[in-house]
């Protein structure tokens, strides 16, 4: 053995005082901020199917990991379905970056199965409530008991996040402004997950298995993760909005089982839009780790274009639903480089990653080719739509007297441009449907 099964070999028997021997080691998709790997740890005729979870080499959070261990051991005694914690260090030297090592748990992730296979059509009918229910026990754990929880004001924290990464956008403007005019009471803090949603659960056909990455885990105000879990990007395709499974009375009402209480669904509603808001953000920041050389990633460039479905979902709660339109006749092209033309090259690139690499691979570099063969699919639509989507964004800008963008953001938060103003949010809600025409038309179907 070398490399990574080597050092999770070592690292497990000295934890264990016995030989243990790493197989079967392989990386999972998905995770574009932490590395995923499942293996099985051999020893003395046991077998165990155990999961790593660790900081990409050479860009460790420690403190972070660290918390996300202390987290996960916090809510098991608290009767939270987690995988069992078996090691956590943030020595780089164990595993090359600061890790932690679960049990395995059977079930399912990936959300699309969970909310269209017939063999969780029985657990889809309670599973709002459970989750509920399990969100109620997350927010009983005493926050001294998870030491070093973070605690901080979500507005300002988003607020100084958009702008650390300098590309002002209208849309998110729109959205700090409404947040800002409407923000419920506080509440007492308790310990928040942070990203409770479909993706970061494990089910089975018998019920929840698992709660899963808490990263994100803070102090803070219980209802963002109900918010969080009812935004509608974590629905995929489903018009039920707590996760896709339920509705927000179902979730509501399993909460209020354990807790005693019901949370004010207003407030819910208040940290669903925040969520997508912070989502917006988050996208942006992600593709950001790309441009700027920290993480070249063709996974995390693509997500750079998924910030405007997060604008269309935004406005979308803000009751802006997007007009159809079918696209206009694409403006000629030149002849100079003659056939194929760059359009026609880019799906032709496409087609060979979806058809020849997807179909001789499999996990995590079938997962990116795929990514790259939509993204293609975008960059080819660009090409052709994306002439005519121009003329009409400067038209639009220039009614409100903008140049650009930034401009229009610009003058919404100074307040010389009203963010309530029907003419300010057709030019935005037209050029957000216009982007998302280019990036993924098939969202505009989801308006659920």
């Amino acid at each position: 053995m070398t490399g990574l099964d080597a050092r999770l070999s070592a690292r497990l028997t000295g934890v264990s005082g016995k030989p243990v021997e790493v197989a079967n080691l392989h990386r999972l998709t998905g995770g574009a901020s932490r590395e995923t790997w499942s293996f099985t740890a051999r020893s003395a005729g046991d077998e165990r199917r155990l999961v790593l979870r660790r900081d990409p080499p050479g860009a460790g959070r420690p403190e972070g990991m660290a918390l996300e261990a202390k987290a996960i051991a916090a809510a098991g005694r608290a009767g939270v379905a987690v995988p069992r914690l078996v090691d956590a260090d943030t020595d780089p030297a164990v595993v090359g970056s600061p890790y932690l090592i679960t049990e395995h748990v059977d079930g399912e992730t990936i959300a699309r199965r969970l909310l269209r296979d017939e063999q969780y059509a029985p657990v889809r009918k309670g599973l709002a409530a459970e989750l509920g229910r399990t969100l109620a026990r997350i927010h009983a754990i005493p926050v001294r008991e998870v030491p070093g929880l973070s605690t901080y004001d979500p507005l300002e924290t988003l607020r100084e996040n958009y702008d650390a990464l300098g590309e002002p956008l209208p849309t998110v403007e729109i959205g700090l402004r409404w947040l800002a005019l409407h923000r419920p009471p506080e509440v007492p803090e308790t310990v928040v997950h942070g990203d409770f949603r479909t993706g970061n659960l494990i089910v089975a056909p018998s019920g929840l298995r698992a709660v899963l990455d808490w990263e994100s885990v803070h102090a803070g105000d219980p209802r963002e993760d109900l918010g969080w879990l009812c935004v509608k990007c974590w629905r995929f395709g489903s018009p039920l909005p707590a996760g896709g499974f339920g509705t927000v009375e179902e979730l509501l009402d399993g909460y209020a089982e354990v807790a005693g209480e019901r949370p004010d669904a207003e407030a819910v509603r208040w940290w669903q839009l925040y969520g997508t808001t912070r989502w917006t953000v988050g996208c942006r920041a992600m593709a950001e780790r790309h441009l700027s050389g920290e993480t070249p990633s063709v996974e995390l460039a693509a997500v750079g274009r998924r910030v405007c479905e997060q604008e269309h979902d935004l406005l979308l709660e803000l009751g802006l639903p997007a007009e159809k339109r079918e696209p206009g006749p694409c403006a000629p092209g030149s002849d100079l480089h003659g056939r194929p033309t760059t359009a026609e090259l880019v799906a032709a690139v496409a087609a060979f990653l979806r058809e020849d690499v997807m179909a001789g691979t499999e996990g995590r570099l079938n997962f990116l080719a795929r990514v790259a063969a939509n993204t293609l699919d975008g960059v080819e639509r660009e090409l052709r739509l994306g002439p005519e989507q121009e003329q009409r964004h400067r038209e639009r800008l220039a009614t409100l007297g903008q140049v650009d963008q930034a401009g229009l953001a610009a003058a919404i938060r100074s307040g010389a441009v009203d963010a309530e103003d029907p003419a300010l949010l057709e030019v935005v809600r037209a050029a957000v449907t216009d982007r998302l025409a280019v990036a993924n038309p098939r969202y505009l179907s989801e308006d659920t």
